[in-house]
């Protein structure tokens, strides 16, 4: 009897911790990720390479399960977001993830972009058609596009922009009729689809996709940015900052490990992210010896306060930098004396 008793509590006690892992609750946790050199990431042809390292910074992001819920709800720098904070309204999961991988790319093209032309080189874009992010349930192009689909042509014709591909839909009747020439997994495809009025705006008409231009830069010396899988635009100013070393002869990591965060604009202008926080423990833990962080301009809650407070309390040594674009960070290297 106590064998069969020890058997079955063994048994609910394994399927519980099973539970544990695989039953998703209604959000999601964020925590510290890592700290990531990025000179094995981005390699600019015959470019120079330098003493220190500059490194991008993550945060691990995913769906809560128990165990992870009862780690934020215990631990410093774990965080929990209901779903609506993460998700946009309809959105699923894939779509979300698409979403930050474009993003990611959004962001390599601008980084490229603006530390080519502060190197003094040209560039040049050549456009090829849009990626559809998101789907809009009930509208025409459900069931017929899907989130990663890359269209190169509507009605046989190309298009110089998102902007002018929306135009030109936009310029149509509801109950007309488009054609679509649509890449999905290394496979063209046509699809014949009818625009429609939005819901939210009937005087307008389309077929209910969110897009973002598909459009290879064209640089010399050829850089190569390998992301695997990271998603979202933080990355930015530090893939600038490492495109822009390899670039000049002079050596600006001069023999630091230097992390940081930040969204950048085709102008070089920094931009917040989320997580600073963590970001901080992560480059923290790889022995980071300076962080650049997005300043907002001096702003009261902006991510570089944040992360001055954050290094504070985890007693760490990293010296906070603030920036607002890139030339801030441009200057402090310039003015940091060899290590």
């Amino acid at each position: 009897m106590r064998r069969k008793l020890f058997v079955g509590t063994s048994i609910v006690i394994t399927l519980m911790m099973i539970a544990g892992v695989f039953f998703s609750l209604p959000y999601y946790v964020s925590k510290p990720g890592i700290a990531k050199e990025l000179a094995p990431i981005i390699q600019v042809n015959g470019g120079s390479e330098g003493k220190g390292s500059f490194m991008l910074t993550t945060v691990r992001m995913g769906r809560a399960n128990i165990y992870s819920y009862v780690e934020a709800k215990l631990f410093d720098y774990v965080e929990l977001y209901p779903l609506e904070a993460i998700l946009h309204e309809t959105e699923t999961q894939e779509e979300y993830n698409a979403r930050q991988l474009h993003m990611m790319a959004g962001s390599k093209l601008n980084a490229i972009e603006v530390a080519y032309k502060n190197a003094g080189y040209p560039v040049e874009y050549e456009y090829k058609g849009v990626y559809v992010v998101q789907v809009v349930p009930d509208m025409p192009a459900e069931g017929k596009l899907q989130s990663g689909d890359r269209i190169i042509k509507v009605d046989g014709q190309k298009f110089a922009s998102s902007e002018n591909f929306i135009d030109y839909v936009g310029k149509k009747k509801a109950g007309d009729q488009i054609e679509l020439s649509v890449i999905r997994k290394d496979k063209t495809k046509t699809e014949k689809i009818t625009v429609q009025p939005f819901k939210e705006d009937p005087k307008k008409v389309g077929i209910g996709i969110s897009l973002v231009d598909d459009k290879e830069i064209i640089v010399n010396p050829k850089v190569t940015v390998k992301t695997d899988e990271i998603g979202g635009p933080s990355a930015g100013l530090m893939f600038s900052l490492e495109i822009y070393d390899q670039l000049m002869e002079e050596d600006f990591t001069k023999g630091y490990k230097i992390a940081g965060t930040g969204t950048i604009d085709s102008e070089g202008t920094v931009g917040p992210i989320g997580g600073i926080d963590q970001k901080i423990v992560a480059a923290d833990k790889a022995g980071a010896e300076i962080f650049f962080a997005p300043n907002e301009k001096g702003s009261k809650d902006s991510n570089y306060n944040l992360a001055v407070k954050t290094a504070r309390d985890i007693d760490s040594k990293i010296k906070i930098v603030p920036v607002d674009v890139i030339d801030d960070a441009i200057n402090y290297l310039q003015k940091l004396p060899m290590k």
